[in-house]
């Protein structure tokens, strides 16, 4: 079951392809990805760790687990959002990535919160 604390805090992504970083003879693909993270409600959260499913198209997974984000462990009063940008090498050209937050109330209540699956696509190969 859901936390409830976890329904307001909703999580957007925007994946882009880095062409000039990336080296498809080499299967080498890369991509950054600006993520979001808005807490709609009425707690402070803070994000503690990440959890990422990385899947290419050829199903190679990668998983990641670590603490905070891109070094911090930004803390989301109600109604603040907060945005990093990270990246990610594929072997492939195409993947998929998904995950989750792991959170913390101020008072101590820890609970996740899902990363909605984004697809990682370079331009030239959407249909």
């Amino acid at each position: 079951m859901e936390h409830p604390i976890a329904t307001a805090i909703e999580v957007s992504v925007k994946p882009r392809y880095i062409a000039a970083q990336s080296r498809p003879a080499q299967q080498r693909y890369v991509y950054a990805y600006t993520v979001t993270i808005a807490n709609n409600g009425d707690v402070t959260a803070q994000l503690m760790g990440r959890h990422w499913v990385i899947r290419d198209e050829r199903n190679k997974r990668q998983e990641v687990k670590g603490v905070g984000v891109v070094g911090e462990q930004p803390r989301l009063e109600p109604g603040k959002s907060y945005t990093y940008t990270s990246g990610v090498v594929l072997e492939a050209e195409t993947g998929l990535m998904e995950g989750s937050y792991d959170m913390r109330t101020d008072d101590g209540e820890v609970f996740q919160v899902p990363i909605p699956a984004f697809a990682l696509v370079p331009p030239h190969a959407l249909h």
